[in-house]
């Protein structure tokens, strides 16, 4: 199972955002564009809370322990679980995020199920994911076999996305993409569609 390599390459994986700066400031600024600072949210996939802890998100869920230990070290509230069947009540929550989580869940219909059923009748769903037919999403399915995490990983284009979470109760209302130039040296500023990043955060309403 995927998060099998994330309990073994935990401190890797925090030291490619670290590595990486500019990227993973990039990416924070897309996602910047959806998810507010003012409501409760819940990370599907928190992993070390990287992401959550620069956006303002709380709660988490993941089912690697060595990665909740640097979730919890970043003062979040998280649990130990799996996205296909969350240990949250009905509607207990303003918005869930999967913040490159998706690829990773070895059931996302199941996935997207629960999460509907944790948002708020007026809530929404961010999904951000590496976009398949982009640049970077073409060279990680090509070299998968030899990357310890994208191995095992299975990439959506947007389109497949955004037919997934209809499929699923949730209308599409916003969609932002950054990387553009995995060489910039500078934080890229977000702008809205697909097409031309390889990040891409798509925000869509519960119906």
């Amino acid at each position: 199972m995927a998060y099998e390599v994330f309990d073994r390459l935990t401190s890797e994986y925090e030291h490619w955002f670290k590595d990486n700066e500019i990227l993973f400031q990039s990416e924070v600024l897309a996602l910047q564009q959806v998810v507010p600072d003012d409501k409760k949210g819940v990370e599907i996939g928190i992993g070390s809370g990287i992401f959550a802890e620069k956006l303002g998100i709380k709660f988490g869920i993941d089912p690697s322990e060595n990665m909740l230990n640097y979730a919890r070290a970043r003062n979040l509230t998280v649990k130990k679980g799996f996205a296909d069947n969350l240990p949250y009540t009905d509607q207990s929550f303003d918005f869930a995020a999967f913040i490159t989580s998706m690829c990773f869940i070895d059931n996302p219909e199941k996935a997207l199920t629960e999460a509907h059923r944790i948002i708020k009748s007026d809530g929404y769903i961010i999904i951000a994911m590496l976009d398949k037919d982009s640049t970077l999403g073409k060279t990680l399915e090509s070299e998968k076999d030899n990357n310890p995490y994208f191995k095992y990983a299975g990439l959506f284009s947007v389109p497949e996305m955004i037919s997934l979470l209809a499929g699923h109760h949730f209308e599409t209302t916003d969609i932002w993409q950054t990387l553009f130039d995995m060489q910039s040296k500078i934080p890229e500023n977000p702008i809205k569609g697909f097409g031309k990043g390889s990040f891409v955060v798509i925000k869509a309403k519960r119906k």
